[in-house]
C-alpha cells in the first residue's frame, strides 16, 4: 500500500458495549454503525440537532461540511457528531455527554 492509498473502511468500536463495525470511509459514522447493528441515538442526520453527540475515546475523524453543530470547547474535547462525521483511522466513541 502506498503513502496516498485509502482503505475503503477502518474498524470501529463503541466504548459501552464494545460493538465493532466496519466504519466506511466514504459514509458517515452514523451510517456504518447502522449498517452493522450497533443502535446509537439519532434524529436529523444533518449535524444540527446533537442527538447523536459522542466522544471519540481513540481515532479521528474528519467532516465534509464547513463546521458541525459542534461547540468549539466540544471539538477541542473531542465531542463529534457521527450523523456528518467520516472515519480517518480507526475509532472508538462513547455516547453523549
Amino acid at each position: 500500500m502506498q503513502a496516498n492509498d485509502t482503505p475503503l473502511f477502518y474498524i470501529g468500536k463503541t466504548e459501552a458495549f464494545g460493538e465493532q463495525f466496519d466504519a466506511w470511509t466514504d459514509r458517515p459514522l452514523l451510517q456504518s454503525m447502522e449498517q452493522g447493528g450497533v443502535s446509537w441515538p439519532s434524529s436529523c442526520r444533518a449535524g444540527n440537532c446533537r442527538t447523536c453527540i459522542g466522544k471519540l475515546v481513540s481515532g479521528t475523524v474528519r467532516y465534509e461540511m464547513e463546521w458541525p453543530g459542534l461547540l468549539p470547547e466540544e471539538k477541542e474535547e473531542g465531542y463529534v457528531l457521527p450523523c456528518v462525521a467520516h472515519p480517518c483511522s480507526d475509532v472508538v466513541l462513547s455516547e453523549g455527554y
